[in-house]
């Protein structure tokens, strides 16, 4: 089930701003709870399955981060809240569908709201990354990606 938890917009951030902020170099995980304010020890079990997933590359070693796995265009929000979806289904505390909850509740209020859960999943899934990160160079928002840029002749 979808929740719009801490968690699923935590990882919405953390993705775009390693985006944002990569300029083709990893990001450490530090920097990015640094700049978006994220507790890194909640941060990290989902970075984690993002990698598990393809959405995200984890590089080792002193220089290492995390760096996206596809083409920021080609890596939807929907990818995204999917991962997390996963996540908090094995904590999940739903009613199961044979719980009775009354003739309306089974008839109309539970399909209802799977309609619902549907339909938000596929606006998401017509947002990329891509699309999160020219947001965020409209509103002003600074990248790293200048800091990192060394010009050498």
């Amino acid at each position: 089930m979808l929740k719009f938890s801490k968690k699923l917009l935590y990882a919405i951030e953390a993705v775009v701003d390693i985006a944002y902020n990569s300029g083709g170099e990893p990001v450490q995980i530090r920097e990015v709870t640094s700049r978006q304010g994220v507790p890194q020890r909640y941060l990290e079990q989902v970075m984690q399955r993002l990698v598990k997933a393809g959405i995200l590359r984890g590089i080792r070693g002193p220089r290492g981060g995390y760096v996206l796995a596809r083409e920021r265009s080609k890596i939807t929000v929907g990818d995204i809240a999917r991962v997390v979806m996963d996540m908090d289904a094995k904590n999940d505390v739903t009613l199961p569908d044979n719980v009775a909850t009354g003739p309306i509740g089974q008839a109309v209020v539970r399909p209802l709201w799977s309609e619902f859960q549907s339909q938000i999943l596929v606006m998401m899934d017509q947002v990329s990354v891509e699309d999160l990160t020219t947001r965020a160079f409209r509103a002003g928002v600074a990248s790293e990606v200048y800091n990192r840029i060394t010009y050498s002749i």
